[in-house]
């Protein structure tokens, strides 16, 4: 089958429901855009999702040589996108430190806007997602504001709000080698228009340090993100013993409140699984979020069984689809605020019946 036979095989139709959602209902988030059906951060993929009903989109943001802002998952890009068939750029192939691991391979910082842009992306779980191979070499790396620009048009051509969920890579790390990541972003999103709490917009990180000095740099919404173990890595270079279990408890949370206006929490925060991957009792961290005023979006839904806690896994494939709309239904009982999911079908879908 052709390029252009895939391209219509692997997209699923435009849910009946793809309109703004109803008022109190989980926001859809796209994770880097449709990622189940498309490369992950090109504008393929984000505007898929947005055809497919997510509300908001989610680049991750890095940064080039030249200061610009694009979205990457890592700057690290050999497994994002055809670098490495670029004899060209072969002498740039190095290895750094990067929140005090060692990393090598070709990074975003490395190279200008224009360089970057004769490269092509690539599907990072080729394995997984076979049929979105297809599109290998084929889009390029967008930039912040071409996310913006995309954002806008859809939501004009379609009558509905669709916001942008950017998130800071690395802050720490682009700040120590003279790209500060939240200047240009908070240029370029007042360029846009978006200041305020009402604007479609939330920023999101993984440290603290960005976010409490976003704070005072801009009033557009701010999300402390939490994975189910570790720590932010400016606690670990400030010497904060912290950890994002700690934040997720009342105390830790209550400190976030200061600076944040919701938590984007990994899934296992909210219902814990067992080291044979099935479900838990649910913890009390949305609840405890919400008695101070936060919202809880969590991370990361994704159709496939290996990536659903065995509640809900079909047959023993580890890539075919199991039942990711129990699992929606699960968390959005829960009162869960959004969700950030590969498949924003399949979380528009699960919705609907709210």
């Amino acid at each position: 089958m052709g390029l252009a036979g895939l391209a219509i095989a692997a997209a699923p139709a435009t849910p009946a429901s793809a309109s703004s959602p109803p008022r109190g209902a989980p926001l859809v988030i796209a994770h880097r855009g449709a990622s189940g059906y498309r490369p992950e951060h090109t504008l393929e993929a984000y505007r898929l999702a947005i055809r497919l009903g997510a509300d908001f989109i989610e680049p991750d943001l890095v940064s080039t040589r030249d200061g610009v802002l694009v979205a990457r998952h890592e700057n690290e890009i050999s497994g994002t996108t055809d670098v490495a068939a670029h004899p060209e750029f072969a002498s740039r192939k190095t290895t750094k430190t990067i929140d005090g691991t060692a990393v090598s391979g070709w990074f975003t910082e490395d190279f200008t806007l224009a360089e970057l842009k004769t490269l092509r992306a690539k599907e990072r779980l080729p394995l997984v997602r076979v049929a979105n191979t297809a599109f290998d070499g084929t889009f390029e790396i967008p930039t912040f504001q071409e996310v913006i620009d995309l954002a806008k048009a859809e939501s004009r051509r379609r009558g509905r709000t669709v916001g942008v969920y950017p998130e800071t890579k690395h802050p720490t790390y682009f700040q120590s080698i003279g790209l500060a990541l939240e200047e240009p972003l908070v240029r370029t999103l007042r360029a846009a228009g978006w200041r305020s709490q009402r604007d479609p917009v939330i920023i999101q990180s993984f440290e603290t340090a960005n976010l409490r000095a976003l704070r005072g740099k801009t009033e557009v919404r701010l999300a402390q993100l939490m994975d189910a173990a570790g720590r932010p890595y400016d606690f670990t270079a400030a010497g904060d013993t912290r950890t994002y279990a700690d934040l997720a408890t009342c105390d830790g949370l209550t400190w976030v409140a200061r600076y944040a206006d919701g938590v984007g929490a990994n899934k296992n925060l909210i219902v814990p699984r067992d080291a044979a991957g099935k479900l838990l009792t649910p913890t009390n961290l949305v609840r405890d979020a919400h008695r101070l005023g936060m919202v809880v979006h969590a991370w990361t839904f994704r159709a496939e069984n290996q990536f659903l806690p065995t509640d809900f896994r079909i047959g023993a494939d580890p890539n075919a689809r199991g039942d990711i709309t129990a699992e929606y239904e699960l968390f959005y009982s829960l009162g869960l605020d959004g969700v950030f999911s590969d498949h924003p079908d399949t979380a528009v879908a699960a919705r609907t019946g709210l």
